[in-house]
């Protein structure tokens, strides 16, 4: 995202909104720090600049990956959805994603006001691949791995700036201490923060099997986790999954 110093007037409207702060104010114009900005449209969508001074520059290779993880609107193709991660971890009744046994892993890398370099990212990815575990595939993440067994990412995306992108997996409830070991250990390596979600099957006594892993590894988690209960469309038959 670009601002037009000929046109800009420098009446601060445009800062409130950028979240990672690259937008300052200087005495005759606004300027945005190129390298800080994550091209989430944010000041252009809803600043309403009213000199019409902010524009979009043509976006190229690798930065295009800034709008696909922190554009809300922008569809990533390798999802067909927008947002950073994939829609299974939400739908599991339509998609049986996760079967009882396994919990499901989401790792958000970076938030607003943090944002994440890959560099970071693939921190995280590395160690998490070093369990053994299989990338999903429909995620953009994933899309910018060199390599999903080792999760290595393109050497041109590292230095990439994104408000955050998300790591998703699934693996066995028995694997999901070491996957929670493994976070403990690279988040001591990293410079951003990241949040967890792990997904599950409700076992049939109507327990949830990762609460008990949770705990053991001194991990808080929310309580006001999301639950289907399945009154929506189920498409996948109980036995299947």
């Amino acid at each position: 995202m670009l601002i037009d110093p000929e046109k800009c007037i420098a009446c601060g409207q445009c800062e409130v909104y950028c979240p990672v702060g690259a937008i300052t104010i200087g005495d005759e114009c606004a300027e945005i720090d190129f390298d800080e900005c994550t091209e989430c449209y944010n000041c252009l969508r809803m600043a309403h600049c009213p000199a019409d001074a902010i524009y979009q520059q043509k976006l190229e290779w690798p930065r295009t990956v800034r709008s696909v993880l922190s554009d809300v609107l922008t569809i990533a193709p390798e999802s067909g959805i927008s947002g950073r991660g994939t829609e299974e971890m939400k739908t599991n009744e339509v998609t049986g994603r996760f079967k009882h046994g396994w919990a499901g892993i989401g790792i958000e890398v970076g938030r607003p006001v943090v944002g994440a370099r890959f560099y970071d990212v693939e921190k995280i990815a590395m160690a998490m691949a070093k369990l053994g575990v299989e990338f999903e595939s429909s995620n953009p993440t994933t899309s910018l791995m060199s390599d999903v067994k080792t999760g290595k990412f393109k050497d041109d995306v590292l230095n990439e700036k994104v408000l955050s992108a998300i790591i998703e997996f699934s693996v066995p409830l028995e694997t999901l201490d070491q996957v929670l070991s493994g976070l403990k250990q690279v988040s001591r390596q990293i410079e951003t923060v990241f949040s967890l979600c792990v997904a599950s099957r409700v076992a049939p006594d109507g327990s949830i099997p990762t609460h008990s892993v949770m705990h053991q590894n001194g991990v808080w988690f929310a309580p006001n986790g999301k639950t289907n209960v399945g009154l929506g469309r189920p498409l996948i038959k109980e036995d299947s999954i």
